[in-house]
């Protein structure tokens, strides 16, 4: 990956997650408390200092971004409120854009939903796939 690049999904993760990973101490609360933990090649507090970092790379290309479950305890256990689950969001975005040049379209929904799909579900799924 180009140094340009790298510079480009950067400052688009920070921009998109609205996190500041200069504030982590790198304490390790978060992933202390992660419940996925064992599940993460990379955990949460490793995501901020890669990010911040810029090793944007090998984040494109972990399945961690998939087991985080976003259930915001890293949150929670933060003492400077930096949100990991953000951040790992936004790279998850990034990956899910550069995968295909078609997104969720919105004619493409009808067919999967049902009586009992929650509304937020689909709303999430437009925020996180669309272009």
């Amino acid at each position: 990956m180009l140094e340009s690049d790298a510079l480009r999904y950067k400052k688009f993760i920070l921009d998109t997650s609205g996190v500041n990973p200069k504030k982590c101490m790198v304490c390790g609360k978060c992933s202390g408390t992660c419940p996925n933990y064992d599940a993460m090649e990379y955990h949460p507090h490793q995501f901020v200092q890669m990010v911040e970092n810029g090793e944007i790379e090998p984040l494109l290309k972990t399945k961690s971004i998939y087991a985080c479950l976003t259930c915001f305890a890293c949150l929670e256990r933060c003492p400077r409120q930096v949100e990991p689950a953000k951040l790992i969001d936004a790279v998850r975005t990034v990956v899910e854009r550069e995968r295909d040049s078609r997104h969720l379209d919105p004619s493409d929904v009808p067919p999967l939903l049902d009586d009992d799909t929650p509304q937020q579900l689909v709303m999430s799924a437009f925020r996180k796939y669309k272009k």
